[in-house]
């Protein structure tokens, strides 16, 4: 057992100095057979600890009802085995471009604030996940080092009564080990995030110095640490993939620790949002209130570690960098993940209409007299099927939807419309009465960042035909969840027009392991693959191809469906890398 604590201007380990050399992994988004892999190339990379968020919603998906939330206590355990240190970041909060932030769609009151309401809630998450972290701190003889308080809030607010309710309910859950917040070096940021008497640290991608002399001016004492050093970026779909040059990011670090501080790589290996939990940013500058920006699958990150879990040339200029600190040689790498040797076509062999789909999955009807939301409907990720009936007879005027998030494929009297979105709310052609409108509206990722997170989705502010609202709306929800058992939904032959719905197909694999699924020509939706949700796909890109674990494959005759939402094509197929 050990002590691990905060001094003047470093950290002590057993009374000795300690650099934390620490990059993030996110247990969530790796395929738990694969951790030991992932675990070992951060060592071999020369760093000596890895640092985690945890997702409430991911474990929590309804009031009360837990989904292995054991997962973080194996992930640290493995992480000890590997040889690496350990920092948690709880939350509730975590933005990871993840799904609401981490926060759960269902949460009552005012989040992230002091309101008792939600107070009582993080109260009865933290009373289910804190036991993990508490029995494997490093003083108890395990990984655990540091935890975190919040995450990012000087970004949100400045509520410091809800700041010190945490940091008290955390150590009344019995951590003892140092706590921490972490903010952007900007003197607001800071204000409204640190905590007294807990240590701050300071998040940002280049210009070191100058960030820590921020932070200096708030605190004149404490170890310096960047809890997230930014060494890549994350995508939007729709837009350019990001990189980042290895020699920039690598003199960035070496800036990083010639300040002598510790730092914590983010990402050091991002991985993959499976199972439609990306999240989505807001545009707007600073502000953080504009267009949507849907999160891509893909949490490659142009990290050191990519998605493959592999080494990139930014690796070896780290290892470079990180090896001057190193007490000693650094470990050698793992032997390289297997890759599928032989790919293959999917065999798509049967299909159902999205009507089929949404009677044989979905939840129940609701009639309500304006359109209910996805949180009304307990949908977190997944779509909604809205329908209403414009009376008539009347003319044919415009037809909108106010207030969407985030998109729609609508068919009028059972023929396709139009796809509507934020920025395009109402249909090209006007709609006549009598008519039945149906609306198949799927939320593209809830924001994780900014003044916006934890907005609601579906159809916000009503249906208009014209100025005129129309009433008795009936919705139906299905959530993604619901698909990834799928025993009871009726086949049909395969489409000769590609139309959306629920393809099932196999797949002859023949050297499992990892590999890439390709979509020539499909549109927008979701697959699995033995019943694991690989995430979504969208022909917008810039994200091409979905991730396969090698883990999720079997030799043989491997299970697939696809969920396309508007259009398909010709047979999907999977390829090594």
């Amino acid at each position: 057992m050990s002590e691990f604590t905060v001094g003047d201007d470093e950290f002590l380990l057993d009374g000795r100095p300690v650099r934390l050399l620490s990059g993030a992994l996110h247990y969530f988004r790796v395929h738990e057979a694969q951790w030991g892999h992932r675990l070992a190339m951060l060592r071999a990379m020369g760093l000596n600890c890895v640092e985690t968020y945890v997702p409430w919603n991911l474990h929590e998906p309804r009031p009360g009802v837990y989904e292995d939330v054991a997962a973080l206590g194996r992930f640290l355990d493995a992480a000890q085995a590997a040889g690496l240190w350990a920092i948690v970041r709880p939350g509730p909060y975590i933005c990871a471009e993840w799904e609401n932030g981490g926060l759960p769609h269902w949460l009552a009151g005012r989040a992230r604030t002091s309101d008792e309401v939600y107070l009582r809630q993080v109260e009865r998450w933290f009373g289910q996940l804190l036991p993990a972290v508490v029995s494997r701190q490093v003083d108890r003889g395990g990984p655990v080092l540091m935890v975190q308080v919040e995450n990012e809030y000087g970004s949100y607010g400045s509520d410091a009564q809800y700041l010190r309710w945490l940091a008290s309910t955390i150590r009344e859950a019995g951590v003892t080990v140092p706590l921490f917040t972490s903010d952007g070096p900007e003197d607001h940021m800071l204000t409204g995030g640190s905590v007294p008497g807990v240590l701050a640290t300071v998040n940002f991608g280049s210009q070191a110095r100058e960030a820590f002399e921020t932070l200096r001016r708030h605190r004149a004492e404490g170890p310096l640490m960047c809890m997230e050093f930014w060494c890549g970026w994350f995508d939007h779909w729709g837009a350019d993939h990001v990189v980042r040059d290895p020699e920039d990011a690598a003199a960035a670090l070496r800036e990083i620790l010639e300040c002598g501080a510790s730092v914590n790589l983010y990402m050091a290996h991002g991985g993959t949002s499976f199972a439609g939990w990306a999240g989505a940013n807001r545009g707007g500058g600073d502000l953080h209130d504009g267009v949507l920006e849907p999160d891509v699958t893909s949490y490659d990150y142009d990290a050191p570690i990519d998605e493959f879990g592999h080494p990139t040339e930014k690796f070896w200029r780290f290892r470079e960098v990180l090896a001057e600190y190193a007490d000693g040689p650094l470990p050698e790498l793992p032997p390289l993940p297997r890759r599928l040797a032989q790919g293959a076509e999917v065999e798509l062999a049967g299909w159902a209409p999205l009507p089929a789909v949404l009677e044989a999955r979905g939840g129940a009807v609701v009639t309500a007299p304006v359109p209910p939301t996805f949180e009304e409907l307990d949908v977190d990720r997944g779509l909604v099927r809205y329908e209403v009936t414009v009376p008539g007879p009347r003319q044919p005027y415009p037809f909108l939807a106010r207030g969407l998030r985030d998109l729609a494929v609508v068919y009028v009297d059972g023929e396709r419309a139009g796809v509507l979105t934020e920025e395009d709310e109402r249909l090209k052609e006007p709609v006549a009465g009598h008519a039945r409108v149906e609306l198949w509206v799927e939320s593209l990722g809830r924001v994780n960042y900014g003044p916006r997170t934890g907005e609601s989705k579906g159809i916000t502010g009503g249906l208009l035909h014209e100025r005129q609202y129309l009433h008795g709306v009936r919705a139906r929800g299905l959530r993604l969840d619901a698909l990834d058992d799928i025993d009871d939904v009726r086949l049909q032959a395969l489409p000769e027009d590609g139309a959306p719905g629920l393809y099932r197909g196999t797949l002859d694999v023949r050297g499992a392991g990892d590999a890439l699924l390709e979509l020539p020509g499909w549109t927008r939706g979701f697959v699995w693959i033995n019943g694991f949700n690989l995430g979504r796909y969208w022909s917008v890109g810039p994200q091409r191809s979905l991730y396969v674990p090698g883990p999720v494959l079997r030799e043989g005759v491997n299970d697939v469906w696809v969920l396309e939402l508007e259009r398909a094509a010709s047979a999907p197929y999977v390829r090594s890398r």
